[in-house]
């Protein structure tokens, strides 16, 4: 009698491309891995690339930890332009000028969204209300109401200052909606904004200098995909496993 072949198992760490889901990050990995029990710890949008935490075989057990980390982000808010979406992917609502703000009048904005705060989901997201996601409903143009969600906002910099456009680095909690955030601070400037780029750079110790691309992975036989793999006891305290 023929023993079955060894499922894999243990966590991937991938760098996503933009364009992609986080769910067709999981379907292709699916087939090159040829395993069905492959799953992700945290969505990134699609317009997002970076950091995607992919779960193999018995490591999908982890979830919740993994989800629960801190997350860091790079990117780019375009102020003088609201979207429907919060982000560079939906359709411009309104348009304002820009002022001539200075790097003080932004980085006072910024601080003020600092520390523990309650943040409303975008309606474009996929969070569930009555069972259907709030992106089916948005599609619709009805207006849903949505329970705030308690987030962090540890660190906020702007690293580079051409107006307008703002890059910027972020450390947050998670569920914590990034575009949302570039959103509240246009209208907090007076003059609107949507997130125009985002890269998740990190969660807790995952880093994205470790991840390997897609066409990375693609390139590798299966053996040398399970030697890349972390294993569950050295990514989460034993009291999660």
């Amino acid at each position: 009698m023929l023993t079955p072949p060894r499922e894999m198992e243990g966590i991937l760490l991938v760098d996503k491309p933009t364009d992609h889901t986080s769910h067709d990050v999981v379907a292709r990995l699916r087939g090159k891995l040829r395993m069905k029990r492959v799953g992700h710890a945290g969505t990134l949008d699609p317009m997002a690339t970076g950091l995607l935490i992919i779960l193999v075989g018995k490591a999908t057990r982890v979830s919740q930890y993994l989800m629960s980390l801190d997350k860091e982000y790079e990117g780019t808010i375009e102020l003088g332009k609201v979207t429907d979406t919060q982000d560079a992917e939906g359709e411009v609502l309104e348009t304002f000028p820009v002022p001539a703000f200075t790097e003080g009048d932004i980085l006072a904005a910024v601080q003020s969204f600092l520390g523990d705060q309650y943040q409303t989901p975008p309606m474009y997201s996929a969070v569930k209300i009555d069972g259907v996601p709030l992106y089916k409903s948005a599609r619709r143009g009805e207006e849903v109401e949505r329970e705030p969600r308690f987030i962090r906002v540890m660190s906020w910099e702007i690293t580079r200052f051409a107006l307008p456009r703002l890059d910027f680095r972020l450390r947050c909690t998670k569920g914590t909606y990034v575009r949302t955030l570039a959103h509240d601070l246009g209208r907090k400037l007076g003059c609107g904004a949507h997130l125009a780029a985002l890269r998740r750079t990190a969660s807790d110790k995952f880093h994205v200098s470790q991840a390997l691309t897609l066409d990375q992975i693609n390139a590798l036989s299966l053996p040398e995909i399970e030697k890349r793999l972390i294993a569950p006891r050295d990514a989460v305290p034993s009291i999660a496993l």
